[in-house]
């Protein structure tokens, strides 16, 4: 089975420092996996969390990850940002083998994790605070990166608050702040660990629109892991499967509908095809012995 780099959307490349660059095609693989396995060690003994995982993710490219709980999902992305060593194979990005955190890499959550003590704004620029190179950059132009941030709230609809706690927002406006704080430093990739999980089905699908817009915009590699198959649908250009732990991917479609998407794009004939077959997919997973 083919699970090679799918296809790649648009001609531009957002490089880490937040400018564009004409894409070539003979660049470096956003992201790679060779080989790939991680066995988490504990007294009681190790599990064996991933196995054999070869990917190949493009420049530009939206990646959504899709199986069943406890398939190695989340590990996928903390092996892709450094977080995580792999005990087998190689990770590379754009090129480099990953030996560590990085710093070219955004995050977001199902939870928000917002500092209860900090404001809206204050929230976005924390990754601008304490990580350099931005945190010197940050000191020398705080103006210029405030400036920043406020157009990222005002572009995701938080007009008007930016000084409020996290406590006076609600959980979709939460949100929309940790989709800012992850993209405030320009990052050439945002992974993103089921981030509108929590988030009633009306609020997802807003949020749906407006990351396919941010995306569009910033023309950053994302990695979405999700447990929606109508979302992994609707935002990505290729859906991957996992299979029951040890993760594999055991299955890889391209979703080749144009772009942008809008919501009425999920009651066609095509996308609701795709959605069974992905669906059949993670069920032969489920039953597999």
């Amino acid at each position: 089975m083919n699970l090679g780099p799918g296809p790649v959307p648009g001609p531009f490349l957002s490089m880490a420092d937040g400018r564009s660059a004409v894409r070539n095609p003979n660049s470096p693989l956003a992201v790679e996996f060779a080989g790939v396995g991680l066995t988490y060690a504990a007294r009681d003994g190790s599990t064996l969390a991933l196995e054999a995982v070869d990917l190949a993710v493009r420049p530009g490219e939206f990646v959504a990850i899709v199986g069943p709980s406890g398939c190695g999902k989340t590990t996928f992305l903390k092996l892709t940002s450094g977080l995580l060593r792999p005990s087998q194979g190689e990770v590379r990005v754009e090129g480099r083998p990953v030996r560590g955190p990085l710093k070219i890499v955004g995050m977001a959550f199902q939870n928000p994790t917002l500092l209860p003590w900090r404001t809206t704004l204050e929230n976005v620029l924390l990754p601008l605070e304490i990580v350099q190179p931005y945190r010197r950059e940050y000191r020398r132009d705080r103006a210029k990166y405030r400036s920043t941030a406020l157009d990222l709230l005002s572009s995701v609809g938080l007009d008007g608050f930016a000084d409020r706690n996290p406590w006076q927002l609600s959980g979709g406006m939460q949100q929309r702040t940790s989709l800012c704080r992850a993209l405030v430093h320009q990052p050439a990739i945002l992974l993103l660990d089921e981030p509108f999980g929590a988030l009633d089905a009306f609020t997802r699908e807003e949020l749906w629109l407006v990351l396919q817009r941010l995306c569009s915009e910033r023309n950053c590699t994302v990695i979405l892991v999700t447990h929606d198959l109508r979302e992994a649908i609707f935002l990505a250009d290729t859906v991957y499967v996992m299979s029951r732990r040890p993760g594999r991917l055991v299955s890889r479609t391209e979703v080749a509908f144009p772009r942008p998407r809008g919501l009425e794009d999920c009651f066609t004939s095509q996308f609701l095809e795709l959605f069974q077959d992905i669906r059949r997919q993670i069920g032969e997973v489920r039953e597999a012995p």
